[in-house]
């Protein structure tokens, strides 16, 4: 009998201590089931591509391309959910330096089969077999890297940047330099958050666009401003948390239809800049009255923690009638245009 109760309380004992090493998965205070929180990052990457001059017949041009990723990981390091999309804007303008109207910019997931990869697009090895729409090879790029870490990830990807292994198998056979650069930033910038692995992250962009001639005493451009906001929601399409972003691409030519943008040079977003983006030393408030206006990136902050909470039909009422943030959102510092910021959370929350 001794043996037996020995034997028991160390049994209790074992199993006790196990309990203690181990994570609670229920609320001690309502016994309900308590789902893991998740870090949550975004990354953003742009680029400018080659410039051509015009030349009387054809218009010069200049390609801007920004790739931006969300990605919520879980303690281990592996993806539980991605979230990729690419815009490619381009600027043109005619032999006299005057800026040609610009199409409408739509991101590569959002031209679907429009954007025409299946129809024209080839393998890079030169070898036969369909090519995948860009859209499907992103959704087989996001499929192949959930529940794995970044490292496995890389371990896909050669050094010429198109893709081996598990994701050329599931049919992502692009060049993912772009996307694996995005991809490290959103890791490198993940943060604890509320997000668990039954919310969505998507991510959206709003582009505006302002053109300008060229004179003989200054520059003509065209200026991409690229709003991007990645937002994950809840099953009932309320943002768990959010991040907004915005990289301002310029693209300059002169009189003669001469490209002068310098096409190696790095492009930062707003977020990136920081404080020398320079809103609080320069900046005024857009309704003339006096007091500090907070840095662009303090502002972002504001805006992201006002969607917290709603979902997409309530956003609209964060901006006044001329677009400005306002009520609580105006007190909490952010008082610049947020037009664009609505629209990419709009699309990013649905």
């Amino acid at each position: 009998m001794k043996k037996i109760i020995s034997l028991l309380l160390v049994v209790f004992m074992v199993v006790s201590f196990a309990a203690c090493g181990t994570k609670p998965t229920t609320d001690e205070n309502n016994g309900d089931d308590v789902a893991a929180t998740l870090k949550f990052g975004m990354g953003i990457v742009a680029s400018y591509g080659d410039a051509k001059d015009a030349d009387g017949d054809t218009n010069g041009e200049c390609k801007a391309e920004t790739t931006a990723v969300a990605v919520l990981l879980d303690d281990a390091g592996k993806f539980v959910d991605i979230a990729i999309d690419t815009t490619e804007a381009k600027a043109a303008w005619t032999s006299e330096g005057v800026a040609s109207a610009t199409e409408e910019v739509k991101t590569k997931y959002e031209l679907g089969t429009a954007y025409n990869m299946a129809a024209y697009g080839k393998k890079h090895d030169g070898t036969d077999g369909k090519v995948l729409e860009w859209f499907e090879q992103i959704d087989a790029f996001v499929a192949t890297a959930k529940g794995k870490t970044l490292d496995e990830v890389k371990a896909f990807v050669g050094e010429d940047t198109y893709t081996t292994g598990d994701l050329a198998a599931a049919g992502c056979t692009i060049s993912v330099g772009s996307i694996m650069a995005a991809l490290e930033e959103a890791v490198k910038n993940a943060a604890a958050s509320e997000a668990t692995a039954e919310d969505t992250v998507k991510i959206a962009f709003a582009t505006s666009v302002e053109n300008t001639d060229a004179t003989e005493e200054k520059e003509g451009s065209v200026e991409f401003e690229e709003t991007i906001v990645a937002a994950v929601t809840d099953k009932d399409g309320k943002v768990v948390v959010a991040k907004t972003d915005c990289a301002q691409i310029k693209v300059t030519f002169d009189t003669k239809g001469v490209a002068t943008v310098d096409t190696a040079a790095e492009i930062k977003t707003k977020l990136d800049l920081g404080t020398d983006y320079n809103m609080a030393a320069y900046g005024k408030k857009h309704d003339g009255s006096d007091g500090a206006v907070k840095e662009w990136f303090e502002q972002a902050a504001a805006f992201d923690a006002a969607l917290v909470g709603k979902t997409a039909s309530e956003f609209a009422s964060l901006a006044d009638a001329d677009g400005y943030g306002t009520g609580d959102l105006a007190t909490a510092g952010c008082t610049i245009g947020i037009s664009d910021m609505i629209k990419a959370a709009d699309k990013a929350a649905k």
